[in-house]
């Protein structure tokens, strides 16, 4: 188990140092200059030579990216002087102090995301400490939706094989999985929102805090959450039908599922006591991968709802050229992906017990 876990954690590191590198040299070939996008139209050549040398953005390009990996790492390395990008400071980062070699001192900290640069210098981990609470609650009841909605339709359609039910129910599986959730987002927002917003009082766009009229504080408006969690939530709930019956018509098959029907008991028993969990494992694996997909995938849903998550906040930063927002944003992002799928290793073995982790 714990052998598990390091291999994991090793391979967990390689792939964020891919991310890192991928995401640094792509963004990094952009034409531009970071300088002038941080003062905008406030700047002046000696106010540009000053971020330049304050951010290293006058150094080679694989310097700067020598100096990202430093900032993002949890250990890294500092010089003690103010004439170096990578000086240590309080300003910057909180920091533990290991070791100081001459003029080099190890430190252990949080990854150091940079600052945004059209945000008037605000760190990046706080635009995504804002926006990523937002999107995880959407994420959260999107998948609630496909997982509750899902297996309940796909036991129902796996029980009424080859009916009438059965048909429509593969019918609108089919039809969800084809669909963009951009379009069913504008589908959903003009349908429910705007022509039947009489009756459903349902607003086409909004985000889970609603600032009140006098405004003195905000409040939590659930009713926001609807229509963008149900357009999230369509694809993976048609993909958890589909894995729910197929699996579960493959497990009611199986030999101790005759020998469970033929000492007496229900269909409902042996769907409940015996079918149903070992049904499950392909839709664990659809679940897990559809709800790290949806904190990236939530991009188009939540711009178009308006919805302050951090999808939203990469489509902004995208428009306004935000670099280290995006790259902060993609690592965090793909950090959560790997985090997922261990918690999915971990439940394999909880639903079979035949499933090892080694």
């Amino acid at each position: 188990m714990i052998q598990y876990f390091l291999n994991k954690i090793f391979y967990g590191f390689l792939t964020l140092f891919g991310v890192i590198t991928v995401i640094f040299f792509l963004f990094n070939i952009l034409p531009g200059d970071p300088a002038r996008m941080m003062l905008d139209q406030r700047e002046d050549a000696a106010q540009l030579e000053i971020i330049r040398k304050k951010y290293g953005f006058d150094q080679p390009v694989f310097t700067q990216y020598l100096y990202y990996l430093n900032d993002v790492s949890p250990i890294s390395f500092h010089s003690n002087t103010s004439d170096n990008y990578t000086y240590l400071s309080e300003n910057k980062y909180t920091y533990t102090k290991l070791f100081s070699i001459g003029n080099r001192t190890t430190v252990i900290k949080y990854p150091y995301l940079r600052q945004s640069f059209q945000k008037s210098g605000k760190k990046v981990s706080e635009v995504i400490s804002e926006t990523l609470p937002n999107t995880a609650v959407l994420a959260l009841f999107s998948i609630l939706i496909a997982i509750v909605l899902g297996i309940f339709f796909g036991i129902i359609s796996a029980l009424k094989k080859d009916t009438v039910f059965d048909s429509v129910i593969a019918v609108i599986s089919t039809f969800g999985m084809s669909v963009p959730s951009f379009f069913s987002a504008i589908l959903f927002a003009w349908f429910f929102g705007f022509v039947l917003h009489e009756y459903t009082h349902l607003e086409m766009t909004g985000s889970l805090y609603v600032v009140d009229n006098f405004g003195e504080g905000s409040y939590i408006q659930w009713k926001n959450l609807l229509l963008p969690a149900v357009v999230l939530g369509i694809r993976p709930l048609a993909v958890v039908i589909q894995l729910t019956r197929n699996s579960l018509l493959e497990i009611l098959t199986q030999d101790y599922v005759r020998t469970a029907k033929a000492k007496g008991l229900s269909m409902y028993n042996v769907v409940k006591r015996h079918a149903l969990k070992n049904a499950l494992n392909p839709v664990v694996t659809a679940i897990s991968g559809w709800f790290a997909s949806m904190l990236a995938g939530a991009v188009f849903v939540e711009y178009i709802f308006n919805w302050n998550g951090l999808g939203k906040e990469i489509v902004n930063a995208l428009n306004t050229l935000d670099l280290p927002v995006i790259m902060g944003s993609v690592l965090v992002i793909a950090t959560l992906f790997i985090l997922i799928n261990i918690l999915v290793d971990v439940i394999y073995s909880w639903l079979d017990p035949r499933i090892r982790l080694e």
